[in-house]
């Protein structure tokens, strides 16, 4: 018989606010590794610039090349000048996006917003969770503007400025779309790629833009009655065949990241290497391809350290927070890393 309950609060972690990090590390890959093992449970503290000391000749790193742009933009509303925020967040067509916007009680259907550089906006349509449907008009290259104009869209636990854009993309990032950064793959630099590669590890890449969805709290009190967000993946078919390979060599798959390992926990369960997934990995889940697991320290109650208790186990994940509280790791998007082997 399955499931009935999993409590919300089976999650819950006391984290001192001053170990949220707010800046990057600098360079990147100085940020603290916790390995685990997923056997066991034992911790190891290290450093990620040495990550391919636990990694073994016939793995595979599999990244997600998403890239994030600066998809947040303050403009005027045309009739009335009131000061208006839009937060892009899903291409619906070359000019059309869903977009999250303030001040909502003003932006009804027929509005039309200015922002700097040419660039303007209509509402066409109000959408699920008060979204808006929007219809952009510019001219010449649509990113080019929002480079331009545009700031990155940080977590609503970053207070400070970013400085640098690139900070909050990975040295790999490729496919522009994303709404937040798959943050597993900002430690790496191209050093332990190559190192990586040198060693006998391949690397392949997967494509899911991250929504804000990643952000949204579990609302319910049990897990179960949860509706994931949806997100869109495309893994090409090279990365499909390195999978099957390694799998055959008896390498280890190494998802770089939750989203890297939804997307292929996806396309395990659906055959699909392209399609719009919003999987909800818990414990009871029984991973189908991914054997390794690098990933950041996650939100108290989240989505995402559900899916670390399923890969490593509740009371293990826990445990192995609690450690990193006492050895003041630096937690959340700009915070340091965890390999789980």
């Amino acid at each position: 018989m399955g499931l009935k309950t999993m409590l919300k609060s089976d999650f819950y972690y006391e984290l001192p606010e001053e170990l949220i990090a707010q800046t990057p590390a600098e360079p990147r890959d100085s940020s603290r590794l916790m390995v685990i093992s997923r056997e066991s449970g034992e911790i190891t503290h290290d450093r990620f610039y040495n990550i391919c000391n636990y990694l073994r000749k016939g793995d595979l790193l599999v990244m997600n090349d998403s890239k994030v742009f600066p998809a947040r933009i303050f403009g005027t509303k045309r009739d009335t000048g009131v000061f208006c925020e839009f937060l892009l967040l899903k291409r619906k067509s070359l000019s059309e996006w869903e977009t999250m916007v303030r001040p909502g009680r003003r932006l009804k259907p027929g509005v039309v917003v200015d922002f700097p550089e040419g660039l303007s906006a209509e509402i066409l349509d109000t959408v699920e969770g008060g979204n808006r449907l929007v219809r952009f008009s510019f001219e010449g290259d649509f990113f080019d503007i929002l480079d331009r104009i545009g700031q990155m869209p940080l977590p609503p636990y970053i207070t400070e400025k970013l400085k640098d854009n690139d900070r909050y993309n990975t040295v790999y990032c490729r496919e522009t779309g994303s709404a937040a950064a798959p943050t597993a793959g900002l430690h790496f630099t191209e050093r332990e790629l190559q190192k990586a590669r040198e060693m006998g590890v391949d690397t392949a890449f997967v494509t899911l833009h991250v929504g804000l969805g990643t952000f949204r709290p579990v609302k319910e009190d049990n897990i179960l009655d949860h509706k994931m967000h949806t997100e869109h993946y495309v893994i090409p078919d090279e990365t499909v065949e390195k999978i099957k390979a390694c799998k055959e060599r008896g390498g280890r798959v190494i998802s770089v990241g939750t989203t890297s390992c939804r997307t292929l926990e996806s396309y395990a369960q659906s055959g699909k290497t392209t399609d719009d997934t919003s999987i909800f990995i818990y414990p009871g889940y029984e991973f189908k391809c991914v054997d390794g697991l690098i990933t950041n320290f996650h939100l108290p109650e989240s989505t995402l350290i559900m899916l670390v208790s399923a890969f490593l186990g509740r009371e293990k994940t826990l445990n192995a927070y609690k450690t990193a509280i006492e050895e003041r790791y630096r937690f959340f998007s700009f915070g340091d890393c965890t390999f789980i082997v």
